[in-house]
């Protein structure tokens, strides 16, 4: 697929979904036994994200209050569907929205409009792109700033997102390379 798409004969998406919540999550830092470290954060919903992104940066992206659901990646999926010029695969894992029988079942009109679903091995985020996104909007382009409102991390993740492809561009490792 990845070849496929590296000679433009189909598109080629990475899908997954994250939270970002308003509490922000350090795993770890250092301090002197006398000193206070705090980061402050707001109190708030998390925000859900379900985002596509292609080795070029094309980023397809919704962000909501609500869990997201099979639904709510259906709606996103067939609107792709509806929008597309070429053959385009979504990679997506096997969490129970991506393979519920509902999902399922939207598959095969997908697949006349050219919208085909690949499904990762068990396992392997490491395999999906998005996890990349979702690391580099938590931990490089969101700010400890804009934690303390939710209205604000609201807007930075939409504004990153939006950003992505334009001013914001992932260095993903060049597939021809990685097979040699």
């Amino acid at each position: 697929m990845e070849a496929l798409s590296a000679r433009e004969l189909i598109d080629l998406y990475y899908g997954d979904e994250c939270g970002v919540s308003p509490e922000a999550y350090i795993p770890y830092g250092w301090q002197f036994a006398d000193e206070e470290v705090f980061i402050p954060s707001a109190k708030g919903k998390t925000m859900n994200c379900f985002g596509l992104i292609s080795r070029n940066n094309q980023c397809r992206y919704m962000i909501t209050t609500r869990t997201i659901d099979t639904t709510c990646i259906l709606q996103h999926l067939d609107e792709l569907s509806l929008q597309i010029k070429k053959p385009t695969v979504v990679v997506l894992d096997n969490a129970r929205v991506h393979t519920s029988c509902k999902f399922k079942e939207q598959l095969p009109i997908w697949q006349k409009r050219n919208l085909f679903v690949f499904y990762l091995p068990a396992y392997c985020p490491h395999l999906n792109l998005a996890e990349t996104l979702w690391r580099k909007l938590k931990y490089e382009w969101l700010r400890p700033e804009d934690y303390l409102k939710v209205d604000d991390l609201y807007y930075a993740v939409n504004l990153a997102l939006a950003a992505v492809g334009k001013t914001l561009k992932i260095q993903f490792s060049d597939f021809k390379n990685s097979l040699t």
